[in-house]
Order: C-alpha cells, then sequence, then structure tokens
C-alpha cells in the first residue's frame, strides 16, 4: 500500500476521534456557514456540523484512490503520480483545517475565520499550479477544455501557463488579507485563474490547426 494511504487513513481515523471527543461539547445548532462580513448565516445540527466533514474526508480519499484507476489515460497519470498524492493530502487536509477552525469557533473562540481559509485556499492553488504543470493529458486532473483534451501540444502548452497563473493566483490570494474589503479582488483572481488558460488553450489549439 503506497504512502499517501496510510497517511489518508490516520487523517480519516484523527478526524473521527476529534469528532467523536469534541461531540458532547458541540452546542445543539453549529455554525456552518459564514458571509463575507464573517458573520454565521447557516447552522447544522450537532450530528451533522460534528460529523459531516470527516465523512466528506472518507468520500474524498476513495475518489482519489479511484480516479487513476478509472481514467482511460490512466498511463499519463502514472507519470505524476507522487504530485497528484501530495495534492490528494493537501486537499483532505485542508478539510481537516476546515474541520478543526469550525469547531473551535462552535466551542466560543471567535476569529476572522475567513482569512485563515484564504491562506488555505492560496496553499491548494499553489500545489495545483505545481499539480498541473506535471501532469500530462487525462481525463479528471488539470485543465481539461475540448482543446487541451484533443492534443498534447496544448495540453502541455496551457498547463505550463496554467502553472504559472494558479502560482500569481495564489500569492495574489495572500496579498487579500492585506486588503479592506477584499471580495471583488478575490473574485477577480478567480475569474482570471479560472479564464486565461481557457482563453490560451482555444488561441493555441486555433494556431496549431492553421500550421497544418
Amino acid at each position: 500500500m503506497r504512502k499517501v494511504y496510510w497517511m489518508m487513513m490516520i487523517l480519516i481515523i484523527l478526524s473521527l476521534i476529534i469528532g467523536i471527543y469534541f461531540y458532547p461539547k458541540m452546542p445543539d445548532q453549529i455554525a456552518s456557514h459564514w458571509n463575507i462580513q464573517n458573520e454565521v448565516d447557516g447552522y447544522m445540527s450537532r450530528f451533522w456540523g460534528v460529523f459531516l466533514v470527516p465523512i466528506i474526508i472518507i468520500a474524498i480519499s476513495a475518489l482519489f484512490i479511484f480516479i487513476p484507476k478509472l481514467d482511460p489515460l490512466k498511463k499519463n497519470i502514472v507519470s505524476f503520480q507522487d504530485e497528484f498524492d501530495k495534492f490528494s493530502l493537501i486537499i483532505l487536509l485542508f478539510l481537516f483545517y476546515i474541520y478543526l477552525l469550525t469547531l473551535i469557533w462552535n466551542l466560543g473562540i471567535y476569529f476572522s475565520l475567513g482569512k485563515f481559509v484564504i491562506v488555505g485556499v492560496a496553499i491548494i492553488i499553489y500545489y495545483a499550479a505545481i499539480l498541473i504543470g506535471k501532469s500530462k493529458r487525462n481525463y479528471f486532473i488539470g485543465i481539461r477544455t475540448p482543446w487541451t483534451l484533443s492534443s498534447d501540444n496544448v495540453w502541455d502548452k496551457t498547463h505550463k501557463l496554467g502553472e504559472k497563473v494558479f502560482k500569481l493566483a495564489a500569492v495574489l490570494m495572500l496579498v487579500s488579507l492585506f486588503i479592506e474589503n477584499s471580495f471583488l479582488f478575490i473574485l477577480i483572481i478567480i475569474l482570471i485563474m479560472v479564464f486565461i488558460p481557457i482563453i490560451y488553450s482555444y488561441r493555441f489549439f486555433r494556431e496549431e490547426k492553421l500550421r497544418k
């Protein structure tokens, strides 16, 4: 069994142990969603508030394990399996991190939860950049547009650009921590991160087609 599977199992067991320990200490209604003003605007029952994230961690762990086996181009995933394993673990650690923040908040220790979440998101985006920079054409992982999926060359060129764009987006996410009312700034970062690689993949596909 690969090392990442053992780490996933440890994280699942740890989240369940923490949930069982803190369950009696939680209020009947658990804060589960915050708006952009860091105000609670959503609640869950105690059971789902405590155990939903561990269940999600279990489900996503299974998904990460089976994705490489299901992809018709799984031989390509093998070439960047180490990066995919690291990214999978980072996603699960992020969920675990959010889980801990939520429990702490519901224990009555209040803080600016949004800022902590932004730090976690920046880390995910940065590691996503590393992953897509190493990725080869497949149907589950990376910048999957009709144009990248149709050509190894378009895939490689788009993902090299995407790596740079995602790394820049990660840095800008951290910059947003120092901006008052940063919602619009973050939204612009996300739009740039999403649309630049898509537009580039189409443009490069068209150029490649004209050269043939």
